[in-house]
């Protein structure tokens, strides 16, 4: 049975209907864990769970994780502690695709991790990997999120500033590109620079941009929307100039992002979700284009302010003027191509 997560109560004061319910989607970003006392909205987050909220009236078709640090290895050589990860979500995935939890395919895709700075040793962990991914390991993420202001959460990993200009990095970046290997950047809004940098010295590597580049919202830039975006604009399409860069449009309603949604007495409408974020996504999909964007849940992380079927809702609000081609690619077609799925 499903654990409920801890603002299920607040959660469920706002229902709607579903949009376009026959739409077929692939979510391309979510995570799986448990026993993760660090996250104060859904502690636990298995099979149960998302097939809780992929079931909730869209129509999931397949899903791709996304890593967390979840169920490293515990003994063996340092290095290869991650790899648990991957078997850990591809023992979940197994499950799903026999078939007997339903239509959706969880996990179809899976996004590992590797720490880079390791050079050319990262090759053996990437390797590792794949032998325990069952044909669905795809790639990595190893975020760098980093702001100087001590009221911004760097990532768990605490990597340091200009990790993706470091050179020991960068060895390790280049293992990814042979094996045919993604790479998720996520990173802070003022650090899009260095992902364009990182793009340009590995062409041959694809990259995806997570969370739209994680435009900060507390701290030192609250209050300064309009000016975070206009700071953000430029970036984002100077990025798109790079081909192998495609983008994930989604991850912008956590509690970094600033818009307070979870202080609320009562959840968005998927309607101000679309209008309070729309110009984001707008601006995105015009800079990269339909065949590299796709939609993404971020779940259940931004279950801290909506529900799954509420933003699912919210996405499909703001595509509403797209044609049906650009739709299919925008909420599947785009992610199904780039993770193989």
């Amino acid at each position: 049975m499903a654990q409920r997560s801890i603002n299920h109560d607040w959660l469920a004061r706002h229902t709607e209907e579903i949009l376009e319910p026959d739409l077929p989607i692939c979510d391309p970003h979510h995570h799986l864990w448990d026993s993760h006392s660090g996250h104060k909205t859904q502690p636990r987050y298995l099979l149960d769970e998302i097939l809780e909220d992929v079931n909730s009236g869209h129509n999931v078709v397949s899903t791709v994780f996304i890593e967390c640090g979840a169920m490293f290895k515990t003994s063996g050589q340092s290095h290869l502690k991650p790899v648990g990860e991957t078997e850990f979500v591809n023992g979940i995935a197994a499950m799903s695709e026999s078939g007997g939890y339903g239509k959706t395919r969880i996990g179809a895709g899976i996004i590992s991790t590797v720490d880079l700075r390791m050079g050319a040793l990262a090759g053996e962990v990437l390797d590792a990997h794949i032998r325990a991914g069952g044909g669905r390991f795809r790639g990595i993420r190893r975020a760098v999120a980093w702001d100087a202001a001590g009221e911004i959460a760097n990532h768990r990993t605490k990597p340091p500033q200009h990790l993706l200009l470091n050179a020991d990095y960068r060895r390790g970046f280049a293992e990814l590109g042979p094996r045919g290997l993604t790479f998720e950047a996520w990173c802070y809004h003022t650090q899009i620079p260095e992902v364009v940098d990182l793009a340009r010295a590995f062409p041959d590597t694809t990259i995806i941009l997570d969370h739209f580049g994680g435009p900060l919202g507390v701290g030192p830039y609250a209050g300064r929307a309009d000016e975070v975006y206009e700071a953000w604009k430029p970036m984002v399409k100077e990025l798109s100039g790079c081909p192998n860069v495609s983008a994930k449009l989604g991850g912008i309603n956590m509690e970094v992002n600033g818009f307070g949604w979870h202080e609320r007495k009562t959840p968005p409408t998927s309607q101000e979700l679309a209008d309070a974020t729309r110009r984001y996504y707008e601006h995105t999909i015009e800079c990269f284009g339909v065949a590299r964007c796709m939609f993404e849940s971020n779940f259940p992380v931004d279950k801290v302010s909506c529900s799954y079927s509420v933003l699912w809702n919210a996405f499909k609000r703001i595509a509403e003027g797209a044609t049906a081609d650009e739709k299919a690619a925008l909420f599947h077609d785009t992610a199904a191509r780039v993770y193989n799925v």
